[in-house]
């Protein structure tokens, strides 16, 4: 069997593209180039019987020959067991057969690839159905040709992106993509690649972000391996031109002319400006060096500063956010739009490794860059995709919290009747927990208070019972503060007290339901609102257009579906528990919270939403809620999700 230094210079093989020296695989090694070739010689004599071989190329190196694909493979299951194991769940199945598909230029046949995963041919077909709703959004065909087999068909530019989304993992890091296992080129290829890009970018003071340069390095990786296959991408001429009037397209021109001399890869014209698209919609970091008036003159003034006022407008009408005239979320959001416009221009894909993180803790920031894609989807006719929603996102939701941060604190007073030592563990205290949400202006004795000036203050905080005819309310706590205590006070500080029971509503909660998916949950909780007389007929429509934007589902088995647009007089929530989790796209779902928004609303719902967000987070308070049977049971421990839950330790 193969030894550990064999497996390694095997897996070389296998991702390598080009044929691989001896001293390249020397230096991976860490032996010598001697050690090299004997371990070679051995390798070749163990392979010549599973139905490969290693060819030895003068002048170029190593290459891994395949002879026979079954008696190899077999081969493999036993030698990269963990590496290479056979997919067991759905998920891991669709991405095996996507990965097969798109890494071949031949068709695949139906009982092969049932073979290679050891499943029968109708879970294959059956499978299949995914594989062609993952190609979907690509354009791309899943050719069938009786007795050949499977093969894929589309737009060259549309396989790409879909090579560049599948075989790479979603991380943000351009490391990680140095050292994937499924490499499209050798690693000294990527990382001259790589080299290249950085020096020609820096020439010509264009900065990329970590995710924009390593989408540009996937780019032109694959690209260098589709034009070796004699593949091209096509773009209208008309394109062409007017791409060649950017700048970016003569930095595309210096990355290509290096490459060519390197790789010895011939680029056409149209790759180049393909590589100059890539440019245009790049994410950019800016720099906060940069003085606003400087970046304000890199907007594209018309297009995206219409753009960018129109979104702006939108949402906060729509959510009453406050940050209609937040200045550094108009940059930031001028900035973002025109590399995203013209992504959109060009049928480009750009990935975000965040996407779902943002989901989970910006869920109101989301919501808001849905409508954003709305309003680009409105006055430029492009589809926004879900993973720039979730940029526009995090724009959003940096304004948000800039504006919580300004938001004024409370100010209470102390009274304390046991000493200055107690009242001052008590300040302490009150100030490491809350921060700068309490402004505590200092401790005061019961019998000076009414020689005090109170309208300034919002409440006071006492460890002795006072009279009622303060002006202001008291919160009455313990000198050694307890959980309760605490509660106490920051339900008071986040005005958020009573937010289940405010959105609630008996009739609309379902606990334990047998239904067996997505459209089921939905039409289910739809329609029970819908009855109630609380809403009108087009709930449902409008639920589904707005699930099919992009999916409420956000771990942790919540999903929080709402209408596209306000469709109810009032604001409410209709719950819904499950006895199984179902699959809702990708995730496994269990609880799901219809929320149901008033039409023109003017109330300010971030509490709200903040609070959901707790509820999503918390795995805990999640396994308690699919228990509960009774809908008194479901209170309590919802109730629970709120500050108090936070504080109550």
């Amino acid at each position: 069997m193969l030894n550990a230094r064999l497996k390694l210079i095997l897996g070389e093989l296998i991702g390598a593209e080009s044929p691989l020296t001896s001293t390249y695989l020397a230096n991976e090694l860490n032996v010598t180039s001697r050690t090299i070739r004997s371990d070679v010689k051995e390798l070749d004599r163990l392979l010549s019987k599973n139905g490969a071989a290693v060819q030895s190329i003068r002048g170029a190196g190593y290459r891994l020959s395949i002879k026979n694909d079954r008696l190899f493979r077999q081969l493999l299951q036993h030698t990269f067991h963990e590496e290479l194991s056979t997919p067991v769940f759905p998920n891991e199945r669709i991405l095996y057969l996507l990965k097969r598909l798109l890494l071949t230029e031949e068709y695949v046949k139906l009982e092969d690839l049932a073979g290679e995963m050891f499943i029968s041919k109708s879970t294959v077909q059956n499978d299949m159905r995914d594989v062609k709703k993952r190609l979907k959004p690509y354009d791309i065909e899943l050719e069938i040709k009786p007795n050949y087999g499977f093969k894929l068909k589309g737009d060259e530019m549309k396989l790409r992106s879909c090579i560049a989304e599948h075989l790479f993992p979603k991380r943000e890091t351009d490391i990680d993509i140095m050292n994937t296992r499924i490499s499209i080129l050798p690693k000294e290829e990527l990382a001259m690649i790589r080299q290249t890009i950085l020096e020609k970018i820096s020439e010509d003071h264009i900065s990329l972000s970590d995710i924009g340069l390593n989408n540009l390095l996937i780019h032109v990786a694959i690209a260098c391996k589709r034009i070796r296959s004699g593949k091209h991408v096509s773009l209208y001429s008309k394109d062409v031109k007017e791409i060649m009037n950017h700048k970016e397209y003569e930095v595309a021109r210096a990355i290509v002319r290096t490459l060519e001399q390197k790789l010895h890869v011939a680029f056409p014209e149209k790759e180049t400006a393909y590589i100059a698209i890539h440019l245009l919609g790049a994410k950019r970091t800016v720099m906060a060096a940069i003085r606003s008036g400087a970046i304000e003159s890199m907007m594209d003034e018309e297009e995206t500063d219409r753009l960018t006022q129109l979104i702006m407008k939108t949402i906060d009408q729509k959510f009453t956010l406050g940050i209609g005239d937040d200045k550094e979320l108009k940059i930031g959001l001028g900035l973002h739009l025109k590399p995203a416009l013209n992504r959109c221009r060009y049928g480009m894909n750009i990935r975000n490794p965040m996407l779902d993180a943002i989901k989970a803790n910006y869920p109101l920031a989301f919501e808001a860059g849905i409508q954003a894609g709305e309003v680009i989807k409105r006055e430029t006719g492009f589809d926004i995709q879900e993973s720039e929603v979730g940029y526009l996102a995090l724009h959003i939701g940096a304004a948000m919290e800039r504006r919580n941060m300004n938001r004024p604190s409370k100010r209470c007073m102390i009274v304390c009747a046991s000493g200055a030592g107690s009242a001052m563990l008590l300040q302490d205290r009150l100030r490491a927990t809350f921060g700068s949400k309490l402004e505590i202006l200092g401790t005061v004795d019961y019998y000076k208070l009414n020689q005090m000036s109170l309208h300034a203050l919002d409440f006071v905080i006492s460890t002795i019972p006072l009279s009622d005819d303060l002006p202001i309310p008291v919160i009455q706590v313990n000198t050694i503060l307890g959980g309760g205590d605490l509660t106490k006070i920051e339900q008071v500080l986040a005005e958020d007290d009573g937010i289940a029971s405010t959105y609630t509503r008996k009739e609309l909660v379902f606990l334990r339901e047998s239904l067996s998916s997505r459209e089921d949950v939905l039409r289910f909780l739809c329609g029970k609102v819908t009855q109630s007389g609380l809403a009108d007929a087009g709930l449902e429509a409008s639920v589904f257009e707005r699930e099919a934007v992009a999916p409420t589902c956000f771990g942790n088995l919540v999903a929080i579906p709402h209408p596209m647009t306000p469709k109810t007089a009032s604001t409410f929530w209709a719950v819904c528990t499950l006895q199984k989790p179902i699959v809702w796209e990708n995730k496994r779902v269990q609880f799901v919270c219809l929320l149901c928004v008033e039409k023109d609303n003017t109330a300010n719902l971030q509490e709200m939403y903040k609070f959901l967000g707790r509820v999503l987070d918390d795995r805990a308070i999640v396994r308690e809620l699919l228990k509960c049977k009774t809908y008194g049971e479901f209170m309590s421990v919802f109730k629970k999700s709120g500050p108090a839950h936070r504080y109550a330790k």
